[in-house]
């Protein structure tokens, strides 16, 4: 029902909208003027970025060029700088080419130079903010962010900025209130796509499929609507469900031909199918246009499982020799499993003392420590990962095997079924091995554990009743059970309840009773993850065993 009164209300103002603008193309005539000239692509660009939306690589291209010219000849514009410099940092991110960046930093600091922070240059330090973000610097993104928004809190543009920031600090809560704010100041199809995201990472599915449709349905231009409908592709591959995503990703595809990241996603889906020619054919065109660096870690994965050995380590080796520095978590994962472990721990350690501890960043050092045998110390990155609210089949699947290791076969087979029940086809590589270490467990005994089965009743040895210690009339005991058991005996202060004191008994009172059965010893347990000396791991990292959170977060 909710989704369906979204739609009538799309609907309804798409209707309006339409008739409005069929007004508007009479009015110049009615005047006796000619219509306005239609916007040029630069103006297209400019359009796009005030109203938050993605505008064509070729009008970017125009935006740029178009300021270039313009500031040759007024070289003191601080705004068309700041313009600049985002179009730079937009460009940089969307080709995956970080060449532009340094272009940005130039653009925006000569903004600043003509017109100082001091003075207002709001757009020039909101354009830091999101270049800062961009190349994975999250503090500095924060701090640019929340300057403006100090200055000017009704500022939508910033909200985008932070909440990427806040997420890749590890500050969810802060993420989640700067997703409220923007809701409160703007509408639009960007919104409701970053409030799809804010669900997805609550786990929140169903919200998360259904906003993410509702920012297709309010996309205006096909640059605009691909994306949307690539989010709505990701979130069917992520929950399992390869066939949709393929159909998306098609939708998308159909209204911009190159699109890298809907050519990344269908090959990914094609291969959880089993498509694994097609799924080829669209990475590399994926890669051709978008050499992303979690690209190339996928795609040098899906070439290692279908046997194309050399494929796959060119693949490796060019993420190695051309990844950005956003592009820690991929170079961590790469090494922990494709290279070096040891040296994958260690970079994932300064990039943690670097403020980077987004779920990806925390699954990571999980990850990076257990296959360089850090194993316990692994175990509460590991649990933070896979306990924020995020479904993910990857960060499940690594929980379990850490569990595998450290004998913890009930969590471990808990978590690697998730993994596969979450997504049967997460990884062409490691879904395999999945269900590998799930056979290699086995299906949990019936049997309760030695410590918790009901002990057997304890019974005295049979005795002659003459003796005085039988279970005859007059002995003052019940049957089975020795004289004075279960309480302490006045004749004998302090003595162990169930021992026979001889109260009453007379001489056959020495003769032994026979003492419950000594307490089964537990078997032994596997030992719970101890904390790390504090020299072996920056300031804010969990422990396994105390529940300590990375971060301070709240």
């Amino acid at each position: 029902m909710k989704t369906q009164n979204v739609s009538r209300t799309v609907l309804v103002a798409g209707a309006g909208a339409v008739l409005a603008a069929t007004a508007l193309l009479y009015v110049p005539e009615l005047l006796g003027q000619d219509p306005p000239p239609p916007p040029g692509p630069a103006e297209r660009a400019a359009i796009a970025a005030h109203a938050g939306a993605p505008a064509s690589l070729p009008d970017l291209a125009a935006l740029i060029s178009d300021r270039e010219k313009w500031l040759r000849e007024h070289p003191d514009d601080d705004s068309s700088w700041a313009r600049l410099g985002a179009a730079y940092t937009e460009r940089g991110t969307r080709l995956g080419d970080v060449r532009d960046y340094p272009r940005a930093d130039r653009a925006l600091r000569r903004s600043l130079a003509e017109r100082p922070a001091t003075s207002g240059n709001l757009d020039a330090q909101l354009g830091l903010g999101a270049l800062a973000g961009a190349r994975g610097d999250w503090r500095a993104a924060k701090e640019w962010g929340e300057r403006v928004r100090k200055a000017d809190p009704k500022r939508w543009p910033v909200y985008p900025v932070l909440f990427d920031a806040y997420n890749g600090l590890g500050d969810h809560k802060a993420a989640r209130k700067a997703v409220e704010s923007l809701e409160g100041l703007h509408s639009g199809a960007m919104v409701r796509g970053l409030a799809a995201q804010n669900y997805r990472d609550r786990g929140w599915r169903e919200d998360a499929d259904a906003t993410a449709l509702a920012a297709a349905a309010l996309a205006t231009t096909d640059a605009e609507k691909a994306p949307a409908l690539v989010r709505l592709g990701d979130l069917a591959w992520e929950r399992g469900e390869p066939e949709e995503a393929v159909e998306r990703y098609g939708a998308a595809l159909r209204l911009v031909a190159d699109h890298a990241p809907a050519l990344a996603g269908r090959g990914r889906a094609l291969a959880a199918l089993g498509r694994g020619d097609e799924a080829l054919r669209d990475w590399r065109a994926a890669l051709a246009r978008l050499p992303l660096p979690e690209y190339l870690l996928d795609a040098g994965e899906l070439h290692e499982a279908l046997g194309l050995d050399g494929d796959a380590r060119a693949l490796y080796e060019r993420l190695r020799t051309s990844a950005p520095p956003s592009a820690e978590v991929s170079l961590v994962l790469l090494e922990a499993d494709h290279g070096d472990p040891v040296a994958a721990a260690a970079r994932m350690r300064a990039e943690w003392a670097r403020g980077h501890r987004s779920l990806r960043a925390t699954d990571a050092m999980a990850w990076a420590l257990f296959r360089s045998g850090q194993t316990k110390e692994a175990l509460g990155y590991a649990k933070l990962a896979t306990e924020e609210g995020l479904r993910s089949a990857l960060f499940a699947y690594h929980r379990g095997e850490i569990e595998r290791a450290l004998g913890l076969e009930g969590q471990a087979r808990r978590h690697l079924a998730e993994a596969l029940r979450i997504n049967p086809g997460f990884s062409p590589l490691l879904a395999p091995r999945a269900e590998e270490a799930l056979a290699e467990l086995g299906e949990p005994s019936d049997e309760l554990p030695r410590e918790l089965r009901p002990r057997e009743p304890v019974r005295s040895r049979g005795t002659d009743s003459s003796a005085g210690t039988g279970t005859g009339p007059g002995t003052g005991t019940r049957p089975g059970r020795p004289s004075g058991a279960g309480r302490p005996s006045s004749a004998s202060p302090g003595a162990a309840p169930g021992r026979d004191t001889g109260r009453g008994t007379g001489a056959a009172s020495e003769k032994p009773v026979e003492r419950a059965p000594e307490k089964p010893e537990r078997p032994e347990r596997t030992e719970r993850p101890e904390k790390p000396e504090r020299t072996e791991k920056p300031a804010g990292s969990p422990s396994a065993d105390s529940g300590e959170r990375p971060g301070g977060r709240g």
